[in-house]
């Protein structure tokens, strides 16, 4: 049994994506010299569009006026904004833990365990990293891209709660058509909030990190 190490939450309320990208990278600095313990942000960002390492310029379909960041987190492009609960772990990575196909899988299943709390039975899809619906044809709730700093995680996931899924056209994202993209309101036919799963989420994240929430 691996020992339970204690995480911090930071609950950032709506903040601009590029005060919190700032932020996550004095963190990560401040995590790998111990100055710190692991820490998971919680956000929502205002309308913004973010590139990731594997974008393809011709995703970017027609952004507007809406703010875009290329950064250094894997995957295509995607699109944050009011409604969609954002997550950035800023954990080290301990020894059994440095793998980040094992990283991601475990920011899927807290995804999958937050939102089989509130009904909705959701999964993955081969080949695809994210959160899925479960049914044929499957749609995207939550997006996931991270980074890693000397075994420090930065970025991480964007699970669409109460998102206006008519931002979505804008790019296409992670390469899909944005008719792929729904949420957890639209799914259940119920409003649900960003708090509302926000402490069902950290609960989730305490879970499969094996990690201890501190006060």
């Amino acid at each position: 049994m691996n020992p339970v190490h204690p995480f911090q939450v930071v609950d950032l309320g709506t903040r601009e994506f590029g005060e919190v990208w700032k932020l996550q990278l004095e963190l990560v600095a401040e995590r790998q010299r111990d100055e710190r313990p692991d820490t998971l942000l919680l956000v929502e960002h205002p309308h913004v569009i973010t590139l990731g390492r594997s974008t393809k310029r011709e995703n970017l379909l027609a952004p507007a006026d809406t703010p875009v960041f290329e950064i250094e987190r894997g995957g295509d492009i995607t699109y944050h904004g009011p409604g969609q609960l954002v997550g950035y772990p800023i954990f080290r990575l301990r020894e059994h833990e440095k793998d980040l196909h094992l990283y991601m899988r475990r920011l899927e299943e807290t995804v999958i365990r937050t939102l089989a709390a509130v009904g909705l039975e959701a999964g993955r899809r081969p080949g695809w990293t994210g959160v899925w619906t479960v049914p044929e044809p499957q749609r995207k709730l939550c997006s996931i891209g991270v980074a890693v700093k000397k075994w420090v995680t930065l970025h991480g996931f964007a699970l669409n709660v109460s998102t206006d899924l008519a931002r979505f056209t804008a790019i296409n994202p992670c390469g899909l058509d944005a008719a792929v993209m729904t949420s957890a309101s639209a799914c259940l036919g119920r409003a649900v909030t960003v708090d509302e799963l926000k402490p069902i989420l950290v609960k989730a994240a305490a879970e499969v990190f094996e990690r201890s929430l501190s006060t």
